[in-house]
């Protein structure tokens, strides 16, 4: 079994490399883009498991992006990173599809725990041959008591 893909789509190199490394670090296969068509193209060719999005990019920004996911039914548990902290900025990326938020700069330990959040919460998708013959009875999730408000 593979480790988890994790697609990064950022513009600004330094802050593309401190992600991706720290994300290999911690045990992810990261990929990368630089705008958000590129990251497009990127989502078709790995289905990651998870993203981790700029919303200030050339061509595409964030906002386009999730707009273009949402249109084709891409529904990769993405989280936003960037300078960008007015609270428009974060309802309109949530309104999006975004599940999380998180302003630069930010400490390595927040968007560790931030995309191990999100890849917890990610919808599993079953592959033909693991799906049970019958369901077993729906387990309600434990509830998680880490007050993040923009987590959805």
């Amino acid at each position: 079994m593979g480790r988890t893909r994790v697609l990064v789509v950022e513009d600004d190199q330094i802050i593309l490399d401190l992600i991706t490394t720290r994300l290999d670090i911690a045990g992810y296969d990261t990929y990368f883009a630089r705008d958000g068509f590129e990251g497009l193209k990127r989502l078709h060719e790995l289905r990651p498991s998870a993203l981790v999005l700029d919303l200030n990019m050339p061509r595409l920004d964030g906002f386009g992006l999730l707009r273009k996911m949402r249109q084709e039914g891409l529904n990769v548990p993405t989280m936003v990173l960037t300078a960008r902290n007015q609270p428009d900025d974060v309802q309109q990326a949530i309104t999006l599809g975004a599940r999380d938020f998180l302003a630069k700069p930010f400490k390595d330990e927040q968007l560790l725990q931030r995309v191990g959040r999100l890849l917890r919460r990610a919808p599993v998708r079953p592959t033909k041959a693991s799906l049970p013959v019958e369901s077993p009875p729906a387990v309600r999730p434990p509830i998680d008591d880490d007050p993040q408000p923009f987590l959805l």
